[in-house]
C-alpha cells in the first residue's frame, strides 16, 4: 500500500522517508531528531515520529491497510496520484486497531478473514469498515462537482451500499441536494415576481438505491440504478461491493463511469484494481478532507485542497 522510497544505511529504498517529509508538510507531526526518521500512526489514527519503519502502508480515505510492495499502490504512486493518501503502521494490529482494514489486493487471505468477520445480519454489513463515516467536507465537495461544468445536474440517482456509513452517506447527500434546491428555487421566484414565470428546473433524486457485497448477478439494482437516464450518479460504499456492482452496470445498461460521482470510501487504487479500470474510465470523486479525484487510464490521481500558509 505504498512506495519504497528515499535510502536506508545499507542503501535499500526506504519505505519512510518521503513519508516523513509529506508529514512535516502537512504539520500533524513533526520528526524531532535524526534517530526518528519516520512518521507512523499509533492504534488512535495520530502520527507519531518513530525511530524504526513501519511494516505496513495505508490509505487515509479509503481507510485500508496493505503491504509496501503491494502491487496496486505501486502503479498508483507511480502517478503521482496517492501519496497525499498514504500513512504508515508498525504491525497489523496497529492498522486495525486504527480503523483501517486489510487490502483485497495484496493480503487476500486476510481480506478474507475480516470480510467474513464483518458480514452478518438481515441488512449485510460486509465491508462496513470499508465504508468511512462521510464528512461535511467531503459532502460539500461533491455539491460543488455537481454544480460544475457546462451542463450543471439537476437530476440524479444514488447507489450505495448496504453498511451504516454508506446508508448514512447516501442520506446526507440526498439531503444536500435536495436542501439547496428549495433554496435555490426559492431565490429564483423570488426575483421573478409575482407576474412572471420562474424558469427553474427543479433538482431531484430520481431512485435511491442499495446493493448487497454479495449476490448472485447485481442485475437487478444495476437496471434500477440506471433507469430514468439522470444527468448523474452519486455511490458510495465499499470497494469489493461497488465494484462488482459496476461492472455489472458497464455490461448490462447504459450506465456512464463518466457521469458518475463516488464519496472518498471508494477513492483508491483497491477500487480500480477489483472493478476493471476499463469499467471505471472518467469515474470522479472527492476525499475527506474536502479534496477531488479521478480515474484516467486505470490510475487514480488526486488534486488535494490547495495548502494555505
Amino acid at each position: 500500500m505504498a512506495e519504497p522510497g528515499g535510502a536506508g544505511r545499507d542503501g535499500a529504498p526506504s519505505a519512510h522517508a518521503d513519508g516523513a517529509r509529506h508529514a512535516r508538510r502537512a504539520g500533524p507531526a513533526r520528526v524531532e531528531s535524526a534517530r526518528e526518521r519516520y512518521t507512523l500512526l499509533d492504534g488512535n489514527g495520530r502520527p507519531y515520529p518513530s525511530a524504526v519503519p513501519g511494516t505496513l502502508g495505508g490509505h487515509r480515505g479509503g481507510r485500508l491497510y496493505g503491504r509496501l510492495d503491494c502491487p496496486s499502490a505501486l502503479r498508483a504512486l507511480a502517478r503521482g496520484g496517492y501519496r497525499a493518501q498514504r500513512v504508515f503502521f508498525a504491525d497489523a494490529a496497529t492498522a486495525r486497531a486504527a480503523g483501517y482494514r486489510p487490502c483485497a489486493v495484496c493480503l487476500p487471505e486476510r481480506y478474507a478473514r475480516w470480510k467474513a468477520r464483518e458480514k452478518g445480519g438481515a441488512t449485510g454489513t460486509a465491508g462496513a469498515a470499508g465504508s468511512a463515516p462521510h464528512t461535511a467536507a467531503e459532502v460539500a465537495a461533491l455539491m460543488d462537482l455537481l454544480a460544475a461544468g457546462r451542463r450543471p445536474a439537476r437530476s440524479l440517482s444514488i447507489g450505495h451500499g448496504r453498511d451504516a456509513a454508506s446508508r448514512a452517506a447516501a442520506r446526507a447527500v440526498a439531503a444536500a441536494w435536495c436542501g439547496d434546491d428549495r433554496a435555490e428555487r426559492a431565490r429564483h421566484l423570488r426575483e421573478a415576481g409575482p407576474h412572471r414565470t420562474a424558469d427553474v428546473t427543479a433538482r431531484t433524486v430520481l431512485d435511491v438505491v442499495d446493493w448487497p457485497e454479495e449476490a448472485a448477478s447485481w442485475l437487478r439494482q444495476a437496471r434500477r440504478l440506471a433507469a430514468g437516464a439522470p444527468d448523474a450518479w452519486v455511490v458510495c460504499g465499499a470497494p469489493a461491493g461497488w465494484a462488482r456492482m459496476a461492472r455489472r452496470l458497464r455490461q448490462s445498461t447504459s450506465w456512464s463511469a463518466g457521469r458518475t460521482f463516488a464519496l472518498a470510501s471508494l477513492g483508491t487504487p483497491e477500487t480500480v484494481a477489483l472493478a476493471g479500470a476499463e469499467t471505471l474510465e472518467g469515474l470522479r470523486g472527492v476525499s475527506a478532507d474536502g479534496g477531488h479525484w479521478e480515474v484516467r487510464r486505470g490510475w487514480i490521481t488526486f488534486h488535494p485542497l490547495p495548502s494555505h500558509p
